[in-house]
């Protein structure tokens, strides 16, 4: 039985080897011929999709910033007003399942793919606005905000790295800040939407609501989007890696772009590295401390705000975090500078960066 498994095994790396030299040749070719001729592929064909994609980051900033505004209807109705503790469940409780998310996103875009994951995406939080929006106390509240939660974690990872496969390579960089801004576009929208919370009885659960249509026009438009075609070749689908090539960019460009596509998965298997490696190999530093600042940027400043957010006052605490990033950025632009000595701008910089995700 292990010798057939081998032998199957040896069979796909020998025509995945022949597949992409057969590629090679086709891009040299291309090289001397068209390729030079035709230029940049409109960056129209693949822009709906992106925006669809920036869905995803969109619902993330909503779903940030619309308890915001709701909040102190949502204690009232729901009867746990001057409870702090429940207050700050109610905030941060998604955070919790966006931890959930976050840590299986990688491993259901390698089973599924990008158009499923989406879709996977938009399925919690469709169930948790609804479940918010029609919640009849503190716990219905909780488990609606742990299950949209649930959905951040996957959505901006999701959008990020699906921008970048499927944008032409000379508007990669505009596309990749869509995410950012949709980003902010949901944040804004869910205050504008939330005003009316505190005079309007009931107004916050129709906030919830209005987060479950950019959710279900997600999963629906998701539908009618091209795959990744990395993801699809990394599959063994060529033929559909180059139905979405032609899709994404139009047909006198599949060529190349299955020539480079082949050419980058071969460079990735050659770099591949094991994930013992980045636990305890030469990388461990480094990723004990790119997860060691991005632990504290989340966690330290939402302690400090849930501790202290009632006792100071939201002006307070937004002056001192306000007058800490100044103080932050001023410590880094010293570091650089020539009048710190090389022996300092180590502490300068790392100190300014822990004291900017504090």
């Amino acid at each position: 039985m292990r010798g057939r498994h081998a032998d199957a095994y040896s069979m796909y790396k020998r025509g995945t080897r022949d597949y992409i030299n057969a590629y090679d040749k086709e891009q040299v070719r291309s090289l001397n011929g068209v390729s030079k001729e035709i230029g940049n592929p409109s960056w129209k064909r693949s822009f709906l999709y992106i925006l669809v994609a920036s869905l995803a980051s969109f619902l993330y900033g909503y779903h940030l910033g619309v308890i915001n505004e709701t909040l102190e209807s949502i204690s009232n109705d729901l009867h746990f007003n001057g409870n702090t503790m429940a207050e700050g469940l109610v905030v941060s409780i998604c955070l919790g399942g966006g931890f959930l998310g976050s840590t299986f996103s990688g491993l259901i875009v390698d089973r599924v793919g990008f158009r499923r994951a989406f879709q996977l995406c938009a399925l919690p939080m469709i169930i948790g606005s609804s479940m918010s929006a029609t919640a009849k106390n503190l716990s219905g509240m909780l488990l609606g905000r742990l299950f949209v939660g649930t959905g951040m974690g996957l959505g901006p990872t999701l959008a990020t790295l699906y921008v970048t496969e499927v944008s032409p390579a000379y508007v990669r960089g505009t596309y990749g800040s869509f995410t950012q801004i949709a980003t902010s576009l949901g944040l804004m929208s869910s205050l504008l939407i939330g005003f009316p919370a505190k005079e309007t009885e009931g107004w916050w659960r129709i906030c919830f609501w209005v987060s479950a249509v950019p959710a279900a026009l997600l999963a629906l438009f998701m539908e009618f989007s091209p795959e990744s075609p990395h993801w699809l070749f990394k599959e063994g689908r060529a033929a559909d890696a180059e139905a979405a090539f032609e899709k994404l960019l139009g047909g006198p460009y599949v060529k190349g772009a299955m020539a480079e596509l082949s050419k980058s998965e071969r460079g990735g298997e050659a770099e591949t590295v094991k994930l013992s490696e980045l636990l305890f190999g030469h990388h461990r530093k480094v990723v004990f401390i790119g997860s060691t600042l991005f632990a504290l940027q989340q966690l330290s400043g939402s302690f400090a705000a849930l501790l202290l957010m009632d006792k100071l006052g939201r002006k307070v605490l937004l002056i001192g975090s306000f007058s800490g990033m100044v103080v932050a950025m001023g410590l880094q632009a010293a570091s650089a500078s020539s009048l710190v000595s090389s022996s300092n701008e180590v502490y300068l910089s790392v100190g300014g960066m822990l004291l900017l995700n504090a």
